[in-house]
Order: C-alpha cells, then structure tokens, then sequence
C-alpha cells in the first residue's frame, strides 16, 4: 500500500525549531502548519523503542553513554531540551508510543526511521513494526523507513502490511532492485545526489522518490515542480507547507 505523502516533511520532528526528536518538536511543526514528520526511533537497554538519533546520549540529552545500555528509568530522568534553548529545558527523551499517540492527537503523518544500534538491526526492525502496528491500528499508517538492510527485512517479516521505504545517502546501483527485494514503496536519498536521471528512473520504476535535506525555498519549490515526491526540511519557518 503507497502512503499518501506530504510534500513537506518535518525533519526530526521539528527541524531546526526545536530539539530534535521530541514531543515539543512535533508541537513545532504541527504549528508551523506541517501534516508530515520524521523522526528516528531505536532500543533502550529495556527493549523499548524510543525517539533518538545517536548512538549515545552525549549530543542531544545531559546524559552519557550508549542508548542501547541505559535503561528506561534513566532514560526518563534525562533532559533532551535545554541543549536547544532554556525555554525546552527538561523536555524528555520520549518514547515511541508516546510520539505515535501526539502525532495522531495532532493529525500528523510520520516517517518513522529505523535507526538501530550496532547488532540490533533485526530486533529494531520487528519491535518498531509492532509498535507501529499497535498505536496505529485501524488508522492510516506511518511510513517505515530505514538505512538498515536487516530492519527493513525484520519490517516486512514482523508486519508486512506496513509501507517501507529504503533509505540511502547516495543512490547505490542497485537501488530499484533493493527496493523490490524488501518490497518498499519508497525510496529516499541525500539532496546532494539528486540528479533528473534518478528522478526519470525513479519514475519509470513507480517509486515515489523523498529528498533529505532542503531548506531553500527556491530549491523546494524546483525539486518538487520537477516531480521529486517529498522533501525533508529543518527550516520550518522558511518552507511553509500552504505555499507548496
């Protein structure tokens, strides 16, 4: 099943507005107008899928070490906003249930990025599918994306109804014949890589094509005037949804 995409997505949540992968970057972007957003979910040491991008806590949070060692009652206990700005100071590290359910209390799309720590492909990929199946049930569902071969396998085996999309920087050789093998419905890349001969092939092999990062709107609205299906933006408050 294709999703219904937004043409303007919300890059980790709120984009540059707001600390990234939060519940207040959703608000953000919902705010700002946007229907769609994306953020990247993987395990704490207690198995449960959460909103985060790094391998470890240091960047985004006042806490130290692996995600996938820290437990959920530390997790909770973390300050994933003030690295932002004082007015988030003490928003949470949320977990996956928690962005799912505000999403749909606030009529957003989402793009759920699968991004597992180092041999948790597999168990990532089955438990954010679960999830996903669970907090969307009888809804439209969000759009499964990740960089990981053995999620995205994990993805289709655990919940194959599910939409998938394959996730890349630059565009492997082989990347409609991935696609078809992990049966995805879209593919994804780096704006740095676009080219009109990826898009005509994108095209003619019937994949919606999704373009990360662009925040110029002379460049939004070129890339998707020529047929690219969505973009991911950090600059919410340059890229209004309504003038796309």
């Amino acid at each position: 099943m294709k999703p219904l995409l937004p043409r303007l997505i919300a890059h980790r949540c709120g984009g540059a507005l707001a600390p990234e992968n939060t519940l207040a970057g959703l608000r953000v972007a919902a705010g700002y107008g946007y229907r769609g957003v994306e953020f990247d979910v993987m395990l704490s040491a207690d198995g449960t899928p959460v909103l985060i991008h790094d391998e470890t806590l240091e960047r985004t949070t006042n806490g130290h070490g692996r995600v996938a060692d820290t437990r959920d009652t530390e997790l909770a206990r973390l300050d994933a906003g003030s690295w932002h700005g004082a007015q988030f100071a003490g928003e949470p590290v949320p977990s996956f249930v928690e962005a799912g359910e505000l999403c749909l209390a606030l009529g957003l799309w989402a793009n759920v990025e699968i991004k597992p720590g180092r041999g948790q492909e597999s168990e990532t990929g089955r438990k954010v599918a679960r999830a996903a199946r669970d907090i969307w049930q009888g809804l439209p569902p969000p759009l499964l994306s990740s960089f990981s071969i053995d999620a995205l396998t994990a993805v289709r085996e655990a919940a194959p109804e599910l939409p998938r999309g394959l996730l890349c920087v630059a565009p492997p050789t082989d990347w409609q014949a991935l696609c078809r093998q992990l049966e995805c419905v879209t593919f994804h890349c780096s704006r740095r890589y676009f080219s009109s001969r990826l898009l005509d092939e994108a095209r003619a092999a019937g994949f919606p094509l999704l373009l990360y990062t662009v925040n110029q709107p002379e460049d939004a609205g070129h890339l998707l005037d020529s047929g690219v299906t969505a973009l991911f933006a950090d600059r919410l408050d340059l890229l209004a949804p309504d003038s796309f």
